[in-house]
Parts: structure tokens; C-alpha cells; sequence
């Protein structure tokens, strides 16, 4: 915890003060005044001393008044452009994540919010806009240390479902056997795995190729970062 004093000028709601400070308001769950909880719209007063605490999305504090929605008990995911590859990551893991490439900041916006996805982002101006209510910014620039960012933030740990989701469309995986997809594989496979898996979305076809190991240690990599204390 980091307490320090802050000044300001006139009338000033406790959402404008902390976002003036960097903080965009969907990384907050509960805010204190005083020792009492209060929402957004509270205009901070001299000499009031405010307590801000971050999402609690695996931990339910409902009998507290929150400053936003209950919690997202089944986490879903968008992410912004830049996000690329931690989506398909997520996806790896088995979480819901949608991703496109052009998505504008207001499609951003309203799918997170339609949809009940927490918006995943590197421009905290984005979660700054009021219709976002679930959101984190990524504070991590390489790939496989943003996913195990966002695991550990959401406590992701225990809902790790590897090999559930397409990694290009984010569609449900199903078996699918070797007689209903020879005329779609690829020559160089020629059909010499017994189990393959296909998108439900796109339909893209997968199977235990050269690709598996490379994935299982990222899963892996996961995992192990989810067995280590967190002190």
C-alpha cells in the first residue's frame, strides 16, 4: 500500500482526481472515504482521505458497495489491436477472447460493455471512457510476459483449459476424425494422425505437429508462474 498527499483545486469527483493521476477507473473495484465506501460521483473534500483498491474479479465483496458492476464470474476477454498475440495465448489457455486486428476504440468500448468482456489494452485513454466498466491495462511488452500478467491479475490459474479454443477464430474446438477431413489436409500430412481437432468458428484444422512442443512449455511456463508465491 502507498499513501501520499495529494492537492487540488475546487470540486473535484474522486473518478476525475484518481484518473488525473493515471489510474484508469475500471482497474478500481472499491473506493473508500473516510473509512466509508462511496461511488465515482464523490466530490473529495478538504482533508478527506481516500482509500483506492484494485478489481476484485475472484473475490466477491458484494456486501461492500462497489463503485462498479458485480464481478465477471465467467471472465471474457476483448482485446485491442495491439494485443495480437496475447489473445491467441489466452485462447491456448482456453479463456474467450475475442481479438480483431481493426477494431476501433468505440467497437472496443461497446463490445466490452455489451458483452460483459473485459477490455485488455495498452492505452489507459481507452479505459478512461465511461461505457468501459471491466478493463486492465498491460503493463508487459513481450508476449508471454502479458499472459502471465493477465493470469496472475485475474487469477486465472485454476480455469486453465489448454487446447479448448481455435487460436485464429476463438471458436470451441471439436474432435473430428481422420475420414471426415482428408480432402482438407495438407499434403505434407497426409492424413497420418489418428485425432484431429477443427474451429468451430472457421473451421481451421489442428493436430500434434512440430507446433506442440513449442506450445506446451509457454502452458507450462504458465503454470509453473502460478505455483510460485506471490510475495
Amino acid at each position: 500500500m502507498v499513501e501520499f498527499e495529494h492537492q487540488f483545486a475546487g470540486t473535484v469527483s474522486v473518478k476525475d482526481m484518481f484518473e488525473s493521476l493515471g489510474q484508469p477507473h475500471t482497474e478500481v473495484d472499491l473506493v473508500l472515504a473516510n473509512g466509508e465506501s462511496v461511488d465515482f460521483t464523490y466530490a473529495v473534500g478538504d482533508g478527506d482521505r481516500i482509500s483506492v483498491y484494485p478489481i476484485f474479479e475472484a473475490l466477491d465483496i458484494t456486501p461492500v458497495l462497489r463503485v462498479r458492476p458485480e464481478p465477471l464470474r465467467q471472465l471474457r476477454f476483448v482485446l485491442d489491436t495491439h494485443l495480437g498475440k496475447l489473445a491467441a495465448y489466452l485462447r491456448l489457455l482456453g479463456f474467450d477472447s475475442l481479438y480483431r486486428n481493426d477494431y476501433a476504440d468505440e467497437e472496443l468500448a461497446e463490445i466490452s460493455a455489451s458483452e460483459g468482456r473485459v477490455l485488455l489494452t495498452r492505452d489507459r485513454g481507452l479505459l478512461k471512457r465511461s461505457l468501459v466498466t471491466h478493463g486492465y491495462c498491460v503493463r508487459a511488452i513481450e508476449s508471454t510476459a502479458q499472459l502471465g500478467e493477465v493470469v496472475r491479475r485475474f487469477d486465472l490459474c485454476g480455469p486453465i483449459r489448454p487446447f479448448g479454443r481455435c487460436l485464429r477464430c476463438n471458436g470451441v474446438l471439436s474432435d473430428v476424425s481422420r475420414e471426415a477431413v482428408t480432402g482438407l489436409l495438407p499434403t505434407a500430412t497426409g492424413g497420418s494422425y489418428e485425432s484431429y481437432r477443427q474451429g468451430s468458428a472457421c473451421g481451421k484444422l489442428y493436430w500434434r505437429g512440430a507446433h506442440l512442443p513449442r506450445l506446451q512449455l509457454i502452458i507450462e511456463g504458465v503454470r509453473g508462474a502460478c505455483s510460485e508465491p506471490s510475495y
